[in-house]
C-alpha cells in the first residue's frame, strides 16, 4: 500500500511540473509576442505637420512634399496658434521644449509631429538658460519644433527641410554624428545646413530601418 501510495504522490507531482511548465511555455510566448509589438511601435506609422500661424504656405508645402518622398504617410494639419504658455515675453520668442511638449500630448502612438515656425525659438542648455536654436527635439519621442528664424533668406526651404530631418531624425533615437558632411551634425550655435551633402551611411542605415526611404534624398 506504501508503494502505491508514493507512487500516487509522485505521479500528482509529476503532473504539476507538466503543467508549470506548459504555463510557462505560454507565458514565454505572450512575453515574445509582445516584445515584437513594441518594437513595431518604435517605428513611426506616421509623419504630421503641424504648421502655427505665421509661417508661409510655400514653406509648409515644401517640407510636406520633400517629406512624402522619403516617408510613407505624412499628414499635413491646419495652421493653429502658437500657444500662449510657450511664449518667452523677454526675449519676444517661444520655448521650443514646451512647445514639444504640446505637441506630444496631441500626438497618437506610433505617430511623430513637426511643429513648424517663422518665429524665433529657444532652449536651456548647459550654460545659457535661453539658447536660441533652429530647431528642437524629444530624443526619442513623439515630437520636434523647427524654425525659419535663423535661416538664411536665400535658400531657407531648402535649409528648413534640413533642419527638419535632422530634428525628425532625433525623434527616432539618431544623435548628433561626428561627420560634418551628416544632416546629423550638430549645430554648435551655427547654420552649416548649406555644407551638409546628405545623412552618412550610418544614420542612413539607421533610419532606413525605421522605414524611411533615403535613396532619392
Amino acid at each position: 500500500m506504501n508503494y502505491l501510495k508514493n507512487t500516487y504522490i509522485v505521479f500528482i507531482i509529476f503532473c504539476f511540473y507538466l503543467n508549470t511548465d506548459a504555463q510557462q511555455k505560454k507565458l514565454n510566448q505572450k512575453i515574445n509576442i509582445d516584445k515584437t509589438i513594441v518594437l513595431k511601435k518604435i517605428k513611426p506609422s506616421i509623419i504630421i505637420i503641424q504648421p502655427f500661424n505665421g509661417i508661409p504656405n510655400a514653406h509648409v508645402l515644401y517640407i510636406y512634399n520633400k517629406l512624402k518622398l522619403i516617408f510613407p504617410q505624412v499628414v499635413l494639419n491646419k495652421s493653429i496658434p502658437l500657444p500662449k504658455r510657450a511664449y518667452f515675453k523677454p526675449r519676444n520668442r517661444y520655448k521650443a521644449d514646451t512647445l514639444n511638449l504640446i505637441l506630444k500630448e496631441r500626438t497618437k502612438n506610433g505617430c511623430v509631429t513637426i511643429g513648424l515656425t517663422n518665429k524665433d525659438i529657444s532652449t536651456k542648455n548647459e550654460k545659457i538658460p535661453d539658447w536660441g536654436v533652429m530647431g528642437l527635439s524629444i530624443l526619442p519621442g513623439k515630437a520636434c519644433t523647427v524654425s525659419t528664424f535663423r535661416l538664411s533668406k536665400k535658400n531657407t526651404e531648402e535649409q528648413y527641410f534640413k533642419i527638419a530631418i535632422h530634428e525628425l531624425g532625433h525623434t527616432q533615437g539618431l544623435y548628433h554624428c561626428p561627420d560634418k558632411l551628416c544632416m546629423m551634425t550638430a549645430a554648435e550655435g551655427k547654420n552649416n545646413t548649406d555644407k551638409e551633402k546628405g545623412f552618412c551611411e550610418k544614420c542612413k542605415a539607421f533610419l532606413e530601418k525605421k522605414g524611411w526611404n533615403l535613396k532619392d534624398l
